[in-house]
């Protein structure tokens, strides 16, 4: 059994289960049950348009969700929907602390299609943070190159094991169980605050999650 599951189990880690699409609050993404690569999981797509909406409008809020500081696991894969353009990446993530109406948040999400791609640049740009609405991932790596995201080895559409653990103002970027984070923010733009957790997918994605787990602390 993995490290971080014997940890979570320990402090009294909360199942959250995915197994119904009354369960979310959709805005602007389209949902179903799935059974994905021999797990049972949520389908998350972005809404057809999605692609001219701003940036992060889409997003499936888990209801009855609280979460303000402790440990975020889940399961998860990322790829395009067919047909889409190169430019488009897999975006998948989870945010969380976010607001009634989902328009206030953070999270982090991979960009899967970045991990392998023969391009030093594009694969640093494989994980990335932000936190809606005042900071895109654009302002964020125009102001801050570099601070906000990192790379990480990815693969389109299969599954990869990721959490997030948040103290405070701090939180951290965990793939495939690391004992090191992929990626630090030591300062998230909401400060201290308190909220759901939400499903996070990008223009042109098709996303799946399962085994989600939080452990409050």
């Amino acid at each position: 059994m993995p490290f971080a599951l014997l940890i979570a189990l320990a402090f009294g880690a909360e199942d959250i289960h995915l197994d119904s699409v009354a369960k979310l609050q959709l805005h602007y993404v389209n949902a179903e049950t799935a059974t994905y690569k021999g797990k049972k999981a949520m389908r998350v797509v972005d809404a057809p348009g999605g692609d001219k909406l701003p940036d992060g409008l889409q997003l499936a809020i888990v209801k009855g969700t609280s979460f303000q500081d402790g440990v975020i696991d889940v399961d998860l894969s990322g790829d395009v929907q067919p047909g889409a353009e190169p430019i488009y990446k897999g975006f998948t993530g989870i945010a969380f602390r976010v607001n009634d109406d989902g328009k206030s948040y953070e999270a982090f999400y991979v960009r899967p299609r970045n991990g392998r791609i023969d391009d030093q640049v594009m694969r640093n740009h494989s994980t990335q943070y932000l936190s809606v609405p005042d900071w895109p991932w654009q302002k964020l790596r125009e102001q801050f190159p570099g601070m906000y995201e990192s790379y990480v080895d990815l693969v389109p559409g299969d599954w990869v094991h990721v959490r997030i653990e948040v103290h405070g103002e701090k939180a951290k970027f965990f793939v495939r169980n690391m004992e090191q984070p992929v990626l630090i923010v030591n300062g998230l733009k909401h400060g201290i605050s308190k909220g759901a957790l939400g499903l996070w997918v990008g223009p042109k994605t098709l996303a799946h999650f399962a085994n989600l787990t939080v452990t409050p602390q």
